[in-house]
């Protein structure tokens, strides 16, 4: 298998975490000049003059510090991150169920005029999911937080309190279009504030001096209305729908990882996480 290890050694593993680091040159759409709330501490807040100018730091791909930010923005504890130990099936028992979406980090090793045509995504499968958001070079370090912002949004068990920092950037956005939902996030005041406070946990501190250590990507897998598993990279022009995996998108999102695997498009330096219901 790719990922074969004892659960023991897993668990120390993944002290070694990947980094987060997308590439995009994707143009900002114009939003509405408004800046919602005059309150910059409260969540809906987003400033159309300042936001641009944050750099959004790279998250670890470790699912404590990804759990407690989207806790920390609105998420409800009912749902929770879990990880993936390795692909054989003793340790994927260990996976609490159902999961909701599957998320990705991984070291791309081919550039996206290389992908496959039908790995390239397409503005005509906007409609195909619940919501999709492109991301930008502004954004270049957020794909961890787009990627939780995919399977969440696409998962209808998720309901969210518009006075939160999630719920508010939803109900503003819910709307727009994938390109405008990437502006007003890349703007939103209160999103920053959690992200570099969470992006100084684990590891990940200690490349946000050095951007240039941060090589790997975020990206998310979820299931449909129609079930088919769907791809979410917001660098790609649009979800890249896969097909039918008969309802089980743990696996199905595994095969396709190592699809990537064995074309040699992405690097066995990889993580997984799951979106998921919290243990009670």
């Amino acid at each position: 298998m790719i990922i074969n290890v004892a659960y023991a050694i897993a668990i120390i593993t993944t002290l070694l975490r990947n980094m987060s680091a997308p590439n995009n040159n994707d143009k900002a759409a114009v939003i509405p000049t408004d800046e919602g709330s005059n309150d910059s501490t409260k969540p809906g807040f987003y400033s159309t003059k300042q936001g641009d100018d944050f750099r959004w730091p790279p998250l670890e791909s470790n699912p404590e510090v990804f759990a407690q930010y989207l806790h920390s923005i609105g998420l409800p504890t009912t749902f929770s991150i879990g990880e993936v130990f390795g692909f054989d099936e003793d340790l994927l028992a260990f996976i609490p169920q159902p999961v909701l979406g599957i998320i990705v980090c991984y070291e791309r090793l081919i550039p996206k005029s290389q992908y496959r045509e039908q790995d390239k995504g397409s503005p005509d499968n906007y409609d195909k999911v619940a919501w999709y958001m492109h991301q930008s070079g502004t954004l270049d370090n957020a794909c961890g937080i787009i990627a939780c912002i995919h399977a969440i949004m696409n998962c209808p068990l998720v309901t969210l309190d518009p006075s939160t920092t999630l719920g508010a950037y939803k109900q503003r956005v819910e709307t727009f279009t994938p390109t405008e939902r990437k502006t007003a996030l890349q703007q939103d005041t209160a999103f920053q504030k959690a992200h570099k406070k969470h992006a100084a946990r684990g590891q990940t501190a200690a490349v946000n001096s050095d951007q240039s250590k941060v090589k790997h990507h975020f990206i998310a897998y979820v299931l449909n209305n129609e079930g088919d598993l769907v791809e979410l990279d917001g660098t790609k022009a649009g979800p890249v729908i896969i097909g039918k995996c008969d309802g089980d998108l743990l696996r199905g999102s595994i095969k396709e990882v190592k699809g990537k695997l064995e074309r040699g498009e992405i690097s066995e330096s990889l993580s997984m996480m799951t979106f998921n219901l919290a243990n009670e």
